[in-house]
């Protein structure tokens, strides 16, 4: 294990009810502080406070706040359910508008519980060897999983369909984070209907 990689382990792995509920504490409290006051101004002292714990006793668990950012994006990876969608529709006779509509959706909900501290997570979270290989394996089993319903699904018709697996995870994966992250909010129905009239059309051409 690198320096780094020790840099973000958490400390204190709990045994004991009590100590899962304290971590438990700990991570929601992070996830508050973080989006209220940003990454930087996101201190341990804070978090603590706001998880009603002694500044000592958040060091038992976590060494430092990048550890429980680290684990917080960990969390978000561990909870993606867009594959089990792409999965679920493999086998499907439904129409590819919507299935495209199930995934969109998905991805949608997935960024809904808090924007901003996903934005933060997204941008400042560190990236040890770890978690990097983390990332790329959902994204990749994300892409493995459209590819297989692209080639069996009848209604699709672009040529290279691995590309088009490629761009249309990427390009809803990044779209939907970066327009619900936003200052300013948008209608999500809106944000649904477009993406998958976009994504339906490109497929089908």
């Amino acid at each position: 294990m690198t320096s780094d990689q020790r840099r973000i382990q958490p400390r204190k792995q709990p045994r004991q009810v009590r100590a899962e509920l304290t971590r438990q504490r700990i991570l929601a409290a992070a996830a508050h502080i973080f989006a209220e006051y940003g990454y930087a101004a996101g201190t341990t002292n804070r978090i603590a406070e706001q998880a009603r714990v002694s500044i000592g006793s958040l060091y038992q668990y976590y060494p430092n706040k990048d550890a429980i950012l680290a684990e917080l994006l960990t969390r978000h990876l561990d909870g993606d359910r867009g594959t089990a969608t792409l999965r679920r529709y493999k086998e499907s006779s439904e129409s590819l508008e919507s299935i495209i509509r199930a995934f969109v959706r998905t991805v949608i909900d997935n960024h809904l519980d808090d924007p901003q501290l996903l934005r933060i997570m997204i941008e400042q979270a560190p990236r040890s060897g770890e978690i990097l290989e983390r990332v790329t394996r959902v994204k990749w089993e994300m892409i493995d999983d459209l590819l297989d319903l692209l080639n069996v699904h009848p209604e699709v018709r672009v040529q290279d369909k691995d590309t088009a697996a490629r761009l249309v995870t990427s390009t809803v994966e990044l779209t939907v984070h970066q327009l619900i992250a936003a200052p300013d909010s948008i209608d999500l129905t809106r944000l649904e209907n477009e993406l998958v009239a976009m994504i339906t059309g490109y497929l089908r051409a």
